[in-house]
């Protein structure tokens, strides 16, 4: 009998659990807390509690590397030991675009600088 399993690539990455970006929040609709990883969107795990919640996440995520390694399939790198530029291109409206531009000219600033101002002080840059 065939398997469809191929062998782990020699050079396959070694990523582990912990490697990866949690977060856990109240469900009303499920009435319990739900562990979500940022890099496997489709996964997600419940507990009575946050620390059950990341704790069965945490499970899952271990489970899905090991299925990963084993089918010889791609696993997703953690977005923590990715490399980035610094470098982003953004589109926007054009009236939003000269917005940004007269405010920066009024702080005296390049627009580069003011958009990494205002993006640095919302709560995504946290």
């Amino acid at each position: 009998m065939s398997q469809n399993r191929r062998t782990p690539a020699a050079d396959s990455p070694t990523y582990e659990a912990k490697d990866y970006q949690y977060s856990v929040g109240w469900s009303e609709e499920d009435q319990a807390y739900i562990g979500r990883v940022a890099e496997f969107p489709s996964l997600a795990a419940d507990g009575d509690s946050f620390e059950g919640a990341l704790k069965e996440i945490l499970t899952v995520v271990t489970e899905a590397l090991e299925d990963l390694r084993n089918c010889g399939e791609p696993i997703p790198e953690p977005f923590g030991k990715r490399e980035y530029s610094g470098t982003l291109n953004v589109r926007m409206p054009k009236d939003l675009h000269r917005k940004l531009t007269i405010e920066a000219a009024r702080q005296e600033v390049s627009l580069n600088q003011w958009i990494v101002s205002k993006l640095a002080s919302n709560e995504i840059a946290r």
